[in-house]
């Protein structure tokens, strides 16, 4: 028996479970479910579908991971759902395996801290070190790069993408994407400059910050149209190898931009 397992917690003899992880009071665990070294999970918590969590993970109570698409067209198709290393996942969020309409999984990196009452959908891809306030609400196909930082009681419309370094202030409403480096806030959501601050504490240049800062006026403040923005910031990208290697994140977000850009 493993002392690590409590005595009242249901975890299905084909599950794989690592010896070291903790399963607190009154969890359900699924069959299909594969949980690796260090992880913690809290009581109450019900982990079912095809769901695989990596290591040294901390689920806190009421999670529901793993479970089935809130999609009509979804007919039990086998989809899956694969959460990485070292989050933290607070209580009553909700992780949703995919569908066979997109990549048929739903993912979610590393490091990532996803407080209270988060929900995320049907094949969205959540990067690394990214943070979700409590009760962010992700829409299906949603795409958030690393280090976002989305505010509470934000909804983000599915399919949108929003990207890395990205601050999104509290009670927002996202319906288009978010370049990278861009912080923005409102309903529906505007982009109010470049998320300096963040950019600071993670070690940014001054120098590639105020690369970052032009090419944030290219696109916002000069009345260009997307493709001329676009065209302008291909000829910044000779002035400094560390700049255009930033510079061309911010154009290859554009270019793979499905539903047009917040202005």
């Amino acid at each position: 028996m493993n002392r690590n397992i409590h005595p009242t917690a249901i975890v299905d003899i084909s599950a794989s479970i690592d010896s070291s992880v903790v399963i607190g009071p009154y969890v359900v665990i699924g069959p299909k479910v594969c949980i690796d070294s260090g992880t913690v999970v809290g009581s109450h918590c019900v982990i079912d579908g095809d769901t695989t969590i990596g290591k040294n993970n901390q689920l806190y109570r009421f999670c529901s991971i793993g479970g089935v698409p809130q999609d009509k067209k979804y007919k039990l198709e086998s989809t899956k759902l694969i959460i990485g290393n070292h989050n933290t996942i607070r209580e009553f969020t909700t992780f949703n395996i995919g569908t066979v309409q997109d990549e048929s999984k739903t993912i979610v990196g590393d490091g990532n801290w996803i407080m209270a009452y988060v929900h995320i959908a049907h094949d969205c891809c959540i990067g690394n070190n990214v943070t979700l306030a409590n009760s962010v609400q992700l829409g299906g196909h949603v795409t958030i790069d690393d280090w976002a930082i989305i505010g509470g009681l934000t909804g983000i419309h599915q399919f949108s993408k929003i990207g890395a370094h990205v601050m999104v202030g509290s009670n927002s409403s996202l319906i288009q994407d978010v370049p990278p480096f861009v912080l923005c806030a409102g309903n529906p959501s505007r982009p109010f400059g470049v998320n300096i601050e963040g950019l600071k504490r993670r070690n940014f240049s001054d120098d590639v910050i105020l690369e970052i800062k032009k090419a944030y006026k290219t696109i916002y403040r000069q009345g260009l149209s997307l493709i001329d923005a676009k065209s302008k910031l291909q000829l910044y990208c000779g002035n400094s190898i560390k700049s255009s290697l930033y510079l061309k994140i911010i154009i290859d977000f554009l270019d793979n931009s499905s539903r047009g850009i917040i202005r």
